[in-house]
Order: structure tokens, then sequence, then C-alpha cells
């Protein structure tokens, strides 16, 4: 299974990163070595002193689909989810500065954090889904899918144009504005519509 991710995917993101809004998905991957472990505590890696957390949804595919119309995306995803996008912006930055991808500062081991599953069934409307990440007991980013530069259903059907989609992918759908840089012993939870998704201790 593969990890896409969407970049800029919201406005004002875009804008506290001092961003160029593009004309279509920024699209990245993560290698499935990224996940973190359930149960398992976020060690922040020696290479880099500025680890980002970036709240997103999550779409689980359920089946083979390549070339997918949008009207018919719905039919490749039964599920909805929560996670972390962990950044080394400080590496991102540098990289980015030489023009160099920059796999290294989003695709490390235990950058990519999942949360559990629920059925998209349980939610009225997809394309207005309220979420948000808590460090420490505090929210510090909070965002709703309608604010999306492209919905979920998009982006499915346009990832679909490069790459084939396999059951237990996982596209993270892209952050809100607010993130911003961890520290050692913080403690970061994700809620969608209200439900607790995920809890992280980082070390």
């Amino acid at each position: 299974m593969k990890l896409i991710c969407i970049g800029r995917n919201y406005t004002e993101h875009i804008e506290e990163l001092n961003n160029e809004r593009p004309d279509e998905p920024v699209v990245f991957i993560k290698p499935d070595s990224a996940i973190l472990p359930n149960e398992q505590d976020f060690y922040i890696p020696e290479f880099s002193d500025n680890i980002h957390y970036e709240v997103e949804v999550l779409v689980k595919i359920k089946k083979v689909g390549k070339h997918i119309e949008e009207k018919f995306a719905y039919k490749y995803y039964d599920e909805i989810g929560l996670g972390i996008d962990f950044t080394a912006r400080d590496l991102q930055q540098k990289l980015k500065e030489k023009g160099l991808p920059w796999e290294k500062a989003k695709g490390f081991d235990g950058s990519a954090v999942v949360g559990r599953w629920l059925p998209k069934s349980d939610f009225k409307n997809l394309n207005d889904l309220n979420f948000s990440l808590f460090k420490n007991e505090k929210e510090v980013q909070k965002g709703n899918t309608k604010l999306m530069l492209w919905k979920i259903d998009e982006l499915v059907a346009y990832v679909s144009k490069f790459f084939m989609l396999k059951k237990g992918d996982i596209i993270f759908t892209g952050t809100p504005a607010g993130v911003g840089r961890i520290e050692a012993n913080d403690y970061l939870s994700g809620r969608l519509e209200g439900q607790e998704l995920f809890q992280i201790n980082v070390k």
C-alpha cells in the first residue's frame, strides 16, 4: 500500500507558508514505512529540530482503480479517518531552495499518523466535516472539508490518473492553517466531528 498526500489544498495554509496557489492538486508520496505503528510514541528525528504537525482528513481506498471518473469516485472508498503528516520543515525548506525533491522531509519513518477509521456512512456530508488537532489539550488546528480547494471525490479521480489505486492505499487530503512546531513531551490528539481518532505522545 502507499500513502498519497495532497499539499496546498486549503487557501489559508498556502498563505501561512507563503506558497503559490496551485492550478491543480500538489501530490507527493510517503512510503508505507512512514506509518507510525499504533500505540507507539513519535520520536523527533535527529536530522531535524523543526518538526511540524499537519492534521488531515484521510480516505482509505477499498478496491483497485485507475482513471476513475469523478462521478464514480465514491465507489472506491468506504472509510474516513484522521491523521498527521509530520514534516521536517527545516529540511524541507533547504531542499526546496535547491530545487530538490523533499521526500526526506515528508516520508521519513514515523512521519504518518493514521488514526482509527469510521464508516463514511456515519457522516451526512463528506464535504462538510469539522476536524481539529489539539496540542497539550489546546486546539491548534481547526478545519472543515468544505474549505478544500479540491474535494475528496475530485482528489480520488485526479490521483488515479497518475497512480493506480489499490486496496488499502490512503489519501491524505491536505491540512488547514495552523501548522506548528512540536517539542518533546507534547501530547497530540485529533478529532473528527467531535470523535477523538488518535492520541500521540512526542518524545
